[in-house]
């Protein structure tokens, strides 16, 4: 049981018996009350105040917190967000890459704001949602997103580690205020085809491979002779290739999922012709980080001069060169590479393939993901409801007879 100390006084037997408190030696020096009680440890804590009311209304919310489970130590939280960032970027168990992502938004982001404050500073929701509400008039979502991920997930580790009673991130007020997304619209057959046809011969079953079998650009690159299976009819989808920094890796495919895509035939007599008059080559490269296990695939799509691996900027000059050829002169984000995906979701779901297949082969996280982007391309969803009724529910059946 806590309690409220006077360190003014000191307890003294009078002659008559009776104790009395008298002035001590630090009469006047100093806060006169101090608040005592026990933390979770059952170690006592104290803090001192110049009026007994507050003392004792201190040391009591202290123990209500700790009996509540929300007790948070009156010394704690006096690092500066800075320590607590590095401390937080030291604890989470992320690839490479989004660690690099997350390293950039602590340094051009959260510290710059708030670096040199203590940590038990930043408790208003008000203050957090301005901070993002500012960065999202200067910067995309997709950054105003991981700054609200990465100052969240820093606080809610203060939070655990004692040094915080509440994360303001998880207020409701506080949003990123995410602008809808843009629905997707796929390119014609024919934009498609005069894209492909601007390609080079040494690189043009690449895009026909995108279009037809929904690979992201850095599958694309990554795809290996051993990952091509005639016999079945699949092409396995097992690595990506990954920038980390200024070195680049093969990685896991995004969400850390292989899979296997079904592959039409025609696809398949294309990468066969294509490697019969261009020779897969061997490209070395570290797997998933820095240093890490070397290893050697026979890669499909090598660059066609040097025989090293396809990154993004050196694949640049060939799409921008196909989309100038194929008459595309207006440039918006829907004439990225991204768009051969899109093609293949639509080719999919025009063809009857369901949701949950398509989030299969096009490696989502989530079906209901994949229903949120590309739902809106089946465009014949309500003929095919109106014929499950009718055909199902209304087909002709034996007319009842009553007594």
């Amino acid at each position: 049981m806590g309690y409220t100390k006077d360190l003014w006084t000191r307890p003294e037997k009078q002659p008559d018996g009776e104790t009395k408190r008298v002035p001590n030696a630090r009469w006047g020096k100093g806060k006169r009350w101090l608040a005592c009680w026990l933390d979770p440890d059952e170690q006592e804590r104290t803090k001192a105040f110049s009026t007994k009311t507050p003392a004792t209304k201190y040391w009591q919310k202290m123990e209500g917190d700790r009996d509540r489970g929300e007790y948070v130590d009156p010394k704690a939280g006096k690092d500066l967000v800075s320590v607590l960032g590095k401390r937080w970027l030291g604890s989470v168990k992320v690839d490479p890459s989004t660690k690099i992502k997350y390293e950039q938004i602590l340094r051009l982001h959260v510290e710059p704001e708030f670096g040199n404050r203590a940590v038990k500073s930043l408790r208003k929701p008000s203050e957090v949602q301005a901070w993002l509400t500012e960065k999202s008039e200067k910067y995309g979502d997709s950054t105003v997103m991981l700054c609200r991920l990465v100052l969240g997930g820093m606080l809610e580790l203060a939070v655990v580690d004692g040094d915080l009673r509440k994360n303001p991130v998880r207020s409701r007020i506080v949003s990123t205020g995410k602008t809808p997304s843009e629905k997707v619209v796929v390119w014609s057959d024919s934009r498609m085809w005069g894209v492909i046809d601007a390609h080079p011969e040494t690189i043009r079953a690449m895009p026909i491979v995108g279009a037809t079998c929904g690979h992201r650009e850095g599958e694309l690159f990554a795809i290996a002779v051993e990952d091509i299976d005639e016999e079945r009819e699949v092409i396995h989808v097992r690595r990506q290739l990954k920038r980390l920094g200024a070195t680049w890796v093969y990685a896991r495919p995004k969400n850390d999922t292989e899979r296997v895509v079904p592959a039409a035939a025609s696809t398949l007599r294309v990468l066969k012709n294509h490697m019969a008059m261009f020779k897969p080559q061997p490209v070395t490269l570290p797997w998933e980080r820095e240093g890490g296990e070397l290893r050697t695939h026979r890669l499909v799509f090598p660059h066609p001069e040097t025989g090293r691996h396809f990154k993004p900027s050196l694949y640049d000059r060939f799409w921008d060169h196909a989309l100038a050829d194929a008459g595309v002169t207006t440039r918006t984000r829907r004439d990225g590479r991204h768009a051969m995906r899109h093609f293949y979701a639509n080719l999919q779901l025009s063809g009857g393939t369901s949701i949950n297949e398509l989030a299969v082969y096009l490696g989502h996280h989530d079906p209901a993901f994949t229903l949120r982007v590309y739902g809106h391309l089946q465009q014949d969803s309500h003929e095919r409801a109106r014929k499950a009724v009718d055909q199902r529910f209304f087909k002709p059946r034996p007319v009842a007879r009553h007594a």
